[in-house]
């Protein structure tokens, strides 16, 4: 029987980025949990199996395809959920890129690109839900940083740098929203087993290094994000906020 802090039964999620890796291992937690779940990408074709998979598993999910990047496609999407009566109760900024190069090398628009997806994109996709969630008294959002959020690494600098800025977004968001109900916090994963880890997974050096700095001695795997995710969308953390958990193997922790 799940215990009632952690039941998600009557609240619906979006989760960004989730068709695969961290975002679909949360948005599979959530739907265990009760909840239903909008599963969001830009890849039509990806999202729709997702889609289909969860269904198949006897979970709640629909999808929702939209350019978090877009202030405009975001805004037509929660103008549509308002249409739909479609109440967002737990956001999670999960969507996410990056881009390897050193920076005397890295062009602007690269910059830009990856501080738009990584950054910008919560602030825009958080201000819409806090302004629908306000007037109902609560909300959960969880957006989500990273090691980088504490310790920068070269040929990463946008992704560090806007992984830096989620965990100060998180706080802001805490400052002006808690007052209204709203419970705004944030999760650092470490390396995980995901695509976007492929090519650093796959190179034995690299490999080696991860496991020989983290205490845990392995690489996490994405569903180990779902537990810490289901306790920040419930009501089990309803005096939490403006925190960000690092779920890291215990890499953080020691020298």
């Amino acid at each position: 029987m799940t215990n009632p802090l952690f039941d998600l039964a009557g609240r619906t999620a979006l989760v960004t980025g989730s068709s695969r890796g961290l975002g679909r291992a949360m948005a599979e937690g959530f739907a265990a949990a009760g909840a239903h779940v909008l599963i969001n990408g830009t890849n039509a074709e990806r999202v729709a199996t997702a889609v289909t998979e969860m269904q198949a598993a006897g979970h709640s999910v629909d999808g929702s395809v939209f350019d978090v990047s877009s202030e405009a496609a975001v805004a037509k999407t929660f103008a549509d959920f308002d249409a739909r009566g479609i109440q967002i109760d737990i956001l999670v900024n999960n969507a996410g890129i990056q881009f390897r190069r050193p920076m005397v090398d890295l062009d602007l628009a690269d910059w830009q690109r990856v501080i738009d997806t990584n950054l910008t994109s919560a602030f825009v996709l958080g201000r819409e839900a806090a302004r629908r969630m306000i007037p109902r008294g609560r909300g959960k959002i969880i957006n989500i940083g990273s090691l980088t959020s504490e310790l920068a690494r070269a040929t990463v600098a946008p992704y560090t740098v806007a992984k830096g800025g989620i965990k100060m977004l998180t706080r802001a968001m805490a400052a002006e929203w808690a007052q209204f109900g709203i419970q705004a916090n944030a999760i650092g994963p470490g390396y995980m087993l995901t695509d976007m880890n492929q090519a650093l997974i796959s190179n034995p050096e690299f490999d080696a290094w991860v496991k020989g700095r983290t205490p845990a001695r392995r690489w996490g795997h994405p569903d180990e994000l779902a537990g810490t995710a289901i306790y920040l969308a419930s009501s089990a953390s309803d005096y939490v906020n403006g925190q960000i958990i690092y779920v890291d193997g215990g890499m953080l922790s020691v020298l």
